[in-house]
C-alpha cells in the first residue's frame, strides 16, 4: 500500500487512492476537496468512462447537460460516458466528495499535467484542449 499522491489545482485538491496501475485498469478512485467558489476549468465529457461522485461533506453543484444538481453529504451521482459535466462550489465551505471512475481510464498524469497548465497564471486555452483530448475528455463547447 502506498501513501495517496495528493495534488492541488487552484481552488480544487486531489488525493489519488487508486488508480489504473493499482487495479490493472478496472477502477480509478480519488477524494476531491472543493474550495469556496471553485469550479472545473472546464466542462467535458468522456467516451471511455463512467464517473460516479459520493458526497462526504459539503455542497457542490454538478451540471449534467443542461441541468444543475446539488450533491450533498451521503448523495451520489452517476455521471454516464457521454455526458457533459462541470462542477462547482457555491457555498463559502470546502467541499468534499470521493470520485470513482469506471474503468480507470484516467489517470494522475492528465492532472499533473492541467496543474502546471494552471499555475502559468494565464493557461493557454489550446494547450488545455489538447491536454484533455490527449487524455480521454472531451470539452463541451463555451457557452
Amino acid at each position: 500500500m502506498t501513501m495517496p499522491e495528493v495534488m492541488r489545482i487552484g481552488g480544487l485538491e486531489l488525493r489519488f487512492l487508486l488508480s489504473s496501475d493499482s487495479t490493472d485498469g478496472s477502477l480509478g478512485l480519488f477524494e476531491m476537496t472543493v474550495q469556496p467558489n471553485a469550479r472545473m476549468p472546464i466542462a467535458h465529457h468522456h467516451e471511455s468512462w463512467d464517473e460516479t461522485i459520493y458526497g462526504l461533506a459539503g455542497v457542490t453543484t454538478w451540471q449534467l447537460g443542461e441541468r444543475d444538481v446539488t450533491l450533498e453529504l451521503g448523495q451520489n451521482l452517476f455521471i454516464k460516458r457521454g455526458v457533459v459535466h462541470g462542477f462547482r462550489n457555491d457555498t463559502q465551505v470546502p467541499a468534499n466528495c470521493l470520485c470513482i471512475l469506471t474503468p480507470a481510464a484516467l489517470d494522475p498524469g492528465y492532472f499533473r499535467e492541467m496543474a502546471a497548465l494552471l499555475a502559468t497564471g494565464a493557461p493557454d486555452p489550446t494547450k488545455m484542449r489538447e491536454t484533455m483530448l490527449r487524455h480521454g475528455l472531451v470539452p463541451a463547447p463555451p457557452a
